[in-house]
């Protein structure tokens, strides 16, 4: 039988041009889908009907899973049917008035101005390692961009005179500035530690690894893990969490949405709009602990 999810992760990754996590996570919740499928049910990804698909809503929901997740699994299965009825492989979409409450969402967490120079405090600057750990975390907090972006960024990305990144995601392009700290913090890598770690002359990433290659996701989640703790900051913070704070602090300066959205690189504008919730969140939680009459 023709290998429909290979089929439609070729066309969400050459046709469609999807970022890798995108398709990293369509791929997941379809693939758990059509072992629970042929498992539980006896059919085959074309046979399923919508009473299937409510089902396995039904077994993720028995199972404790998130009205988030399954919001996000009803989306990955409603565009991989989309594609299945526009690739020529079914007449009709089995993904049909099928709704799962989200639940109340709530808003990311946020490190304070104070958390953030604690945590940007912490790499010792005595070696190559506390060196590109330092430069790794003040890029990530000047721009905003996302830790698949970070360790994506190639040593051509870097502009030292202009005091610019080039950020490449999907089809768009954006050009973010660095704040004087992050810009010297990423000179002194680039000129001085950068050339004894790489394994390879020939090597283009930006931050490497104790291996001298590209720097993986997981390798940045670990280095980050370890100086929250070495900053004794009790939030739970990942990569994501510098991001959703570069946004709040930026319109709590005076940013205006419409660059704070070419920053962040959204497409839909609906997106940045969460950060003004945070703001309005906070300035309540303000209000209520320092008024006389709160």
């Amino acid at each position: 039988m023709l290998d429909l999810i290979g089929a439609y992760e070729n066309y969400l990754s050459k046709i469609k041009q999807a970022s890798s996590n995108t398709v990293a996570s369509y791929m997941r919740d379809i693939r758990q889908y059509a072992d629970w499928l042929r498992a539980t049910e006896g059919l085959e990804l074309v046979e399923a009907e919508q009473l299937n698909i409510c089902h396995y809503l039904t077994h993720l929901h028995e199972e404790g899973r998130s009205g988030a997740t399954l919001s996000r699994t009803l989306a990955s299965l409603k565009n991989f049917y989309a594609y299945l009825v526009s690739s020529g492989f079914l007449e009709q979409t089995p993904v049909l008035d099928i709704h799962v409450d989200r639940g109340e969402k709530k808003l990311p967490s946020i490190l304070t101005g104070r958390e953030i120079e604690l945590l940007l405090a912490q790499p010792s600057c005595v070696d190559a390692k506390g060196y590109r750990d330092k430069a790794m975390l003040e890029t990530m907090y000047a721009t905003g961009i996302r830790v698949s972006e970070l360790i994506d960024l190639n040593v051509d990305d870097v502009n030292l005179e202009l005091g610019v990144i080039k950020c490449s995601s999907s089809k768009k392009v954006r050009v973010i500035p660095l704040y004087p700290a992050a810009l010297r913090a990423l000179v002194t890598y680039l000129r001085d530690i950068r050339s004894s770690m790489i394994a390879s002359p020939d090597e283009k990433a930006l931050f490497v690894n104790i291996s001298g290659v590209r720097m993986s996701r997981q390798g940045f989640w670990k280095i980050l893990k370890h100086y929250q703790s070495s900053a004794h900051i009790e939030k739970e913070i990942t990569p994501h969490t510098l991001r959703h704070s570069f946004a709040v602090h930026l319109l709590e300066n005076g940013a205006d949405l419409g660059s704070l959205q070419e920053l962040m690189g959204h497409s839909d504008i609906s997106s940045t709009q969460m950060y003004t919730q945070m703001v309005n969140q906070k300035l309540k939680n303000v209000y209520k602990k320092c008024h006389p009459k709160a």
